[in-house]
């Protein structure tokens, strides 16, 4: 919840929540179904913020933003950008190891599609009222885990079958107050690793690891502090970002000690599947950067100019030498709610 407002006259509280609009009346009357209890005044998939009641508290005006992404596919060779699943508007895609099927998030549903390449076969594994955010394939394709939840309840790890199903929970709040963040697989596929976001690391900040065979959750022993795993194809590295401004840091499994590889603002690290590169993004000035494992040097991919990246910098590896990540192709226009007061 943020960015409340009252009415001109005081007698209704305006604020936006998961992007919709909502009013509460100061003491009872019509609108108050129960003691507190907000009328949401908004539907639809038209998302709603900055809200500014009329001096006459007959309209609302807003920000409503019509949401769509396209996926652009960056060539490694060539530097070149190119509309990669023309009228697909989502995040967060990966392609199945074998790389003949995609998931993603539908962009602005929130929910998880599963298709071909070439967009046959498309299959939604999930449904409202449930969000979800970085899926990832298990390393036999079976299987798809996410993170998800209704919106503005905190988020937990689910697994569905790529072939549809109905999502399992597998986690329950272990990694703190804002939820479970970031599935990983384990190169076998019988472990999730996962961690709190950033803003909770105080209070339970380690790497998680859920064995489904189980169900049974531990923590990764040295690795307090560290958020957005990503384990590594050998098994024997976990990459991540660090409590400390999000730098880039790696995990040892086996010597359980963390190693600093970039001081600087990062994001969503992603390995190459020969391990021999590490991927991430630097959003404070727009760049894709990768660190070679061999001898951990840090070089520059690419500056990502004139591109209006959509969450946050998104971005992940695609087959054939390339990247794949989302353009924010949407709208922002002001609006005007008229109602009438009770």
């Amino acid at each position: 919840m943020c960015c409340g407002n009252w009415t001109p006259d005081g007698r209704y509280f305006l604020f936006e929540a998961n992007q919709r609009l909502w009013a509460v009346r100061e003491k009872g009357g019509f609108f108050q179904r129960a003691a507190g209890q907000p009328v949401e005044l908004n539907t639809g998939l038209l998302a709603a913020t900055n809200l500014l009641p009329s001096p006459d508290g007959k309209r609302v005006f807003f920000d409503g933003r019509q949401e769509r992404n396209e996926f652009l596919r960056y060539d490694l060779k060539s530097g070149q950008f190119n509309l990669e699943f023309p009228g697909v508007s989502g995040s967060a895609l990966e392609f199945s190891p074998d790389g003949k099927w995609i998931a993603y998030k539908s962009v602005p549903e929130g929910l998880l599609i599963r298709s071909a390449v070439d967009g046959s076969q498309r299959l939604q594994l999930t449904s409202s009222p449930m969000q979800v955010s970085m899926p990832h394939w298990s390393p036999d394709g079976r299987q798809i885990a996410f993170m998800g939840g209704p919106a503005g309840k905190p988020l937990r790890i689910f697994v569905v079958p790529s072939d549809g199903g109905a999502p399992r929970q597998v986690s329950n709040g272990e990694a703190g107050n804002y939820g479970d963040w970031d599935p990983s697989w384990s190169p076998d596929g019988t472990s999730l690793a996962f961690g709190a976001t950033n803003d909770d690391l105080d209070s339970n900040g380690s790497i998680h690891v859920v064995d489904l065979r189980t169900n049974g959750v531990t923590t990764f022993p040295g690795s307090e502090g560290m958020w957005a795993p990503r384990w590594s194809p050998d098994g024997y590295l976990v990459a991540g970002l660090s409590a400390v401004s999000s730098h880039l840091v790696l995990y040892d499994i086996r010597t359980r000690k963390q190693t600093e590889l970039f001081s600087g603002l990062s994001g969503f690290p992603s390995w190459s599947r020969d391990r021999e590169w590490l991927y991430f993004f630097t959003p404070s000035e727009p760049r894709w950067r990768r660190v070679r494992m061999r001898d951990l040097k840090v070089e520059l991919v690419d500056t990502v100019k004139n591109i209006a990246l959509a969450d946050w910098g998104w971005f992940a590896i695609a087959p054939n030498n390339s990247l794949i990540t989302a353009r924010n192709i949407g709208t922002d226009e002001i609006y005007a709610l008229v109602w009438e007061l009770p």
